[in-house]
């Protein structure tokens, strides 16, 4: 794949609200497949929002995948596209913040566990171990849930293991610990470009209303967005080069 068309789901996601995120996750992936993208990423914990646990405990969250995922899988299938979902997952009796690759035959070719998960946010989440690029698209990606780009020992790892592109499913603010410039400073210790999908909406403590999507590269966002009303960002990506051959997104807002 020389060029493509990559999606960002800038969604509000709302915590606790399992049914409801889910509905909009899989019309944000109809939305975004319309549009020509071939990639479809999504938010961290994209199907609970980061402080689910504070209104619903962690009971409810099963091995991977459950019934839905392999619904969302079949979906993701009949729509030929390939889609990085963010989702916890139980095994072995702990559980994971957790980001899942399907690919256009919807089967889930890979994962990455969130490994900085130090905060009373994810007291409910044991850190992932594994720092593997994954093989998607005949490309080696690199994966990174939020904070594991805080410090730069995961991203470093990723780029000596093979990776070529560094993708970031995240639920990261404006606030009190950053986002201070850990985005710009990964892709300019590893040389790598990042595509970092975020949120909006608000939780009980936290507010995403402008935290952005971005496309990063040598330490400059060429992309950015930033909006109170979720959006499916679409923009032309050269997996050749490493740059986007869009100036700004396509931005389609959804209705709440």
């Amino acid at each position: 794949m020389k060029t493509g068309r990559v999606a960002l789901l800038h969604l509000s996601v709302v915590p606790g609200a399992i049914e409801r995120n889910r509905s909009m996750l899989e019309e944000a992936v109809k939305h975004a497949a319309a549009a020509g993208a071939q990639w479809i990423i999504t938010p961290e914990l994209a199907t609970c929002g980061l402080q689910f646990a504070r209104i619903m405990g962690t009971n409810w969250i099963e091995p991977q995948p459950d019934s839905w995922m392999k619904h969302f899988c079949r979906l993701v299938g009949g729509l030929k596209r390939t889609v990085f979902i963010g989702c916890p997952e139980r095994d072995s009796g702990r559980l994971y913040n957790s980001v899942f690759v399907i690919n256009s035959r919807g089967e889930i070719i890979g994962k990455h566990r969130k490994i900085n998960v130090k905060s009373d946010t994810f007291s409910w989440s044991s850190p992932g171990e594994a720092v593997v690029p994954l093989q998607c698209d005949g490309l080696k990606v690199g994966l990174l849930v939020c904070a594991d780009a805080f410090t730069p020992g995961i991203a470093g790892t990723l780029k000596s293991r093979g990776a070529q592109i560094l993708v970031s499913p995240s639920s990261w603010g404006p606030g009190l610990h950053g986002p201070n410039g850990e985005w710009e400073d990964r892709t300019r210790e590893t040389g790598l470009p990042m595509i970092v999908c975020n949120r909006t909406g608000a939780e009980k403590t936290l507010d995403f209303l402008k935290a952005q999507s971005l496309v990063v590269k040598n330490g400059r966002r060429l992309l950015s967005h930033a909006s109170e009303q979720s959006a499916v960002l679409v923009f032309d990506w050269n997996f050749t080069t490493m740059m986007p051959l869009s100036t700004v997104y396509q931005a389609e807002y959804l209705e709440a």
